[in-house]
């Protein structure tokens, strides 16, 4: 949303001075029950290459931004090279930390681990990334965490390649609804700065750079 989304707020105070965001932050399931409920028109919802979201006959989902993401580790464990595969068997004795308010990246974990042969110890729940780095500097596990974020001294950020792992983000408004200027606009200008590159993919696509979305 820092990345694409506020940025907006200024445009448009110039270029639509009577179009006006709303902004409230929700896990992805959430705010797609607030979609169904009509009580929000559009929501930007994020899931990954290895555990695909499925939308609902009623909304169309409009496909933003990608962001590749790589295993937080102990620094002083870390160690590069080798397929995700390989990279989670060395990891294998470890306690794993998720996100407490959504489930798709633990399915990552669990889908990737389970092709290592094992089933990962699932011990923190947590869905702000900052408290994540601190959680793995004090040695309580491994994590997920986006490659455009900036690592503390004590986190070391492992590539997983083949397979790779990315987050998706969408704008998702029901059928029909994208008729209305308003959102029709707010849908093309947030699709158009996906693919600028000065903006870059935001930190996991997560709803604030310290937050998982």
């Amino acid at each position: 949303m820092r990345a694409h989304l506020l940025p907006l707020v200024t445009e448009l105070a110039t270029s639509h001075p009577g179009v006006h965001l709303l902004i409230r932050e929700h896990e992805p399931a959430e705010a797609l029950e607030l979609l169904a409920a009509d009580e929000t028109d559009l929501a930007l919802t994020y899931d990954y290459n290895l555990a695909p979201a499925t939308f609902e006959p009623a909304v169309r989902a409009t496909a933003l931004w990608t962001a590749p993401w790589g295993l937080g580790v102990p620094a002083r464990d870390a160690a590069d090279g080798g397929t995700t595969v390989e990279v989670f068997a060395r990891f294998a004795t470890h306690d794993w930390i998720v996100n407490s308010r959504n489930t798709a990246d633990e399915t990552v974990i669990r889908t990737l681990a389970s092709t290592a042969g094992f089933t990962p110890r699932i011990t923190h729940r947590a869905d702000n990334l900052d408290l994540v780095q601190g959680m793995i500097t004090a040695g309580l596990g491994v994590g997920l965490l986006p490659t455009a974020l900036g690592t503390v001294p004590d986190v070391r950020l492992v590539p997983l390649t083949a397979p790779d792992v990315v987050l998706r983000a969408y704008a998702v408004a029901r059928h029909g609804r994208l008729n209305w200027p308003p959102l029709a606009l707010i849908t093309d200008l947030l699709t158009e700065r996906s693919t600028r590159p000065d903006t870059g993919a935001p930190p996991g696509g997560r709803v604030k750079p310290a937050d998982r979305p």
